[in-house]
């Protein structure tokens, strides 16, 4: 443990923030592309490469908007009253270190699974909740171990329901379409393999964190915080309707009833599943969890504040993608894992350099836009099946958010911690997941 935190101590140092590190990453690919391409003719090279960023610059506004409602919608839920009803009963079967540590790791997994953003968000506040239940009743407690279990849910998030990659490529206008076709959810997010990579980590990793919780550690219990009351507001007139329970949960039932038909109609399978379908329910139960149209509001106002992130940060992800898809870069690369990869060894390294490529590049969607063209222009050329390729990237990128602290920030927010407190555990965590997936690569 000292050597982690004696490791993380040097990263605190090196790593600047994910706005820098997203310019840094497009200086990178700039700089890439003057080197190995050819400029427009008749156009200075420099020109030329501004010129590819420029055309990819706006190119994910669409995408940026499926990516901040999936992360506002998960929040808010995670807000609403329903949803803290579920924390209270969580937090009373934790009565010991090791029972907080398990079951705060089980139910932010399965949350994860179900929605990253809801997993994020619900993992946070169950952590702070599990600690200060423990406050109170006086158990004994390592809160940040508890919190680094809360974090969880972002390592699986990937291979669950609203994994980018897997729902982007099952939609008939995702960019690569014309190569790979539509590629259904049943040979990715429920495909055999990542149905026993989805069992062993919901047995494993509590598992691990109850090996954990046994170690020696001081006990430790969040700060208390002063919250503002505000009075109520009083509606008048047409006001009343925002307020009404009956009008917000009708209006929100809706959308629950059409995915419903929409599930029926497809006989139950999930291959409907896509970012504007997971959405749409999200949005649905969103505004029936919270009950008035009112409530939804104000806690949507509360959880747009963790989406500026992937609004500010899309754009330049965009210029990076038209930078190397105009200038020839992406075949460049493509080649490149040619050179070093084999039909057999292509999963390992495709798994490898996603884990790598997310700790500079934070987010699953943008790095899918980036990295998945190469990967499967390298996977047409050797023969690799697209859905192990798109798995392969997805278990990646999802890997090393234990290492990357850019989506803990909500998390620190709501338990009071720092990075620095939660990395050692989440390290330790990543470790034994990382197995968990590269074996499930290599046995299906």
């Amino acid at each position: 443990m000292s050597f982690v935190n004696g490791y993380m101590k040097v990263v605190r140092k090196v790593l600047p923030s994910p706005l820098s590190i997203a310019i840094i990453l497009t200086v990178l690919t700039g700089i890439l592309a003057l080197v190995f391409t050819e400029p427009i003719p008749n156009k200075h090279p420099v020109i030329s490469v501004l010129d590819h960023w420029h055309a990819g610059f706006w190119s994910f506004l669409a995408f940026t908007m499926q990516m901040m409602l999936m992360l506002v919608l998960g929040h808010t839920i995670a807000l609403s009253s329903t949803a803290n009803r579920i924390i209270r009963r969580i937090t009373g079967l934790c009565q010991t270190n090791g029972q907080a540590a398990v079951f705060v790791t089980l139910f932010s997994l399965t949350a994860g699974y179900i929605n990253w953003g809801l997993g994020l968000i619900f993992g946070a506040i169950l952590a702070r909740k599990v600690g200060e239940h423990a406050k109170e009743k006086g158990i004994d407690l390592n809160y940040p171990l508890i919190t680094a279990c809360g974090y969880t849910s972002l390592m699986v998030w990937h291979g669950g329901l609203s994994g980018s990659a897997p729902l982007t490529v099952n939609t008939v206008d995702h960019s690569l379409v014309d190569i790979m076709g539509v590629l259904p959810v049943s040979e990715t997010i429920f495909s055999q393999s990542n149905i026993v990579a989805v069992i062993a980590t919901l047995v494993l990793l509590p598992l691990f964190a109850l090996f954990l919780s046994k170690r020696s550690y001081q006990k430790s219990y969040p700060k208390s915080i002063r919250t503002k009351t505000n009075s109520k507001d009083s509606p008048e007139g047409a006001e009343k309707l925002d307020h009404s329970k009956m009008f917000g949960i009708l209006f929100g039932l809706i959308f629950v009833f059409y995915w419903c038909y929409l599930l029926w109609s497809n006989h139950f399978s999930f291959d409907f599943l896509n970012l504007d379908t997971i959405n749409f329910i999200l949005f649905g139960l969103a505004i029936t969890f919270h009950g008035s149209l009112y409530k939804f509001v104000k806690a949507a106002d509360q959880a747009i504040k963790g989406s500026t992130g992937i609004m500010i940060q899309f754009p330049l992800y965009a210029g990076i993608m038209g930078i190397m898809k105009f200038s020839g870069l992406l075949a460049v690369f493509a080649d490149f894992f040619m050179d070093i990869s084999t039909t057999e060894t292509f999963p390992f390294f495709a798994y490898l350099s996603s884990a790598v490529v997310n700790i500079l590049v934070p987010s699953g969607g943008g790095q899918w836009q980036v990295q998945g063209p190469i990967l499967i222009e390298a996977a047409t050329k050797l023969n690799v099946p697209f859905a192990k390729t798109v798995m392969s990237l997805s278990y990646g990128d999802q890997l090393t958010n234990m290492l990357q602290p850019f989506w803990a920030l909500p998390l620190l927010g709501i338990t009071g911690l720092k990075a620095k407190d939660i990395l050692p555990y989440s390290i330790l965590f990543m470790l034994v997941g990382g197995s968990i997936f590269l074996s499930i690569l290599y046995l299906f």
